[in-house]
């Protein structure tokens, strides 16, 4: 399975792709970041991000998207933003029959890190471990899709019935309780 993993932003989009590889191993294809100037209009902002996202689409063809679930912030303006980046990401998905799944950032970082509150520095540190990278990708909107990826990836094995709970790795009990929490709306 390849998974396009997308971390909306307006300024910065981080795009990042993986397959998955024999043994719940995951392989990086590409990472890169679309990004808009802060000076324009929202619109023409949103086009170039959209323009990147479907040049993603049509040259790595992923079987899935992964995009980060937007969650309430402070900042007003940058919920606004992302949100808008995320409907133009799933948009552009769903004109190619492409399926799209969202995940929170407590699900992201305990299906990487075993921890759902874990630090951006740790989910950078292990998505460069997962994918036997030299060092972590940057910018960290970067990191946090190839992350969304690999979450996705993974999300099955997370779905481990209650009953075999004793069964699932650290990771996975995190990963499950993440999931759970985002469900009540806690994430």
């Amino acid at each position: 399975m390849r998974v396009l993993g997308v971390d909306p932003g307006l300024t910065r989009c981080g795009l990042g792709v993986v397959d998955s590889a024999p043994g719940r191993r995951a392989a990086l294809v590409a990472v890169g970041v679309a990004r808009s100037a802060a000076g324009e209009d929202p619109a023409v902002r949103l086009r170039v991000v959209g323009d990147e996202v479907e040049a993603w689409l049509d040259r790595y063809q992923p079987d899935a998207v992964a995009v980060e679930r937007v969650f309430a912030q402070h900042n007003v303006r940058t919920v606004m933003g992302t949100a808008q980046v995320s409907g133009v990401v799933m948009l552009a998905a769903a004109r190619r029959g492409i399926p799209v799944a969202l995940h929170t950032p407590s699900e992201v970082k305990a299906a990487v890190t075993g921890n759902g509150r874990a630090p951006k520095t740790q989910v950078q540190g292990m998505v460069a471990r997962i994918l036997a990278l030299p060092a972590a990708p940057t910018p960290a909107d970067a990191a946090d899709a190839l992350a969304l990826a690999i979450c996705h990836l993974w999300r099955p094995l997370a779905g481990v019935h209650a009953e075999d709970a004793t069964s699932r790795t650290p990771a996975q009990q995190a990963w499950a309780r993440a999931e759970a929490a985002a469900r009540l709306g806690r994430a």
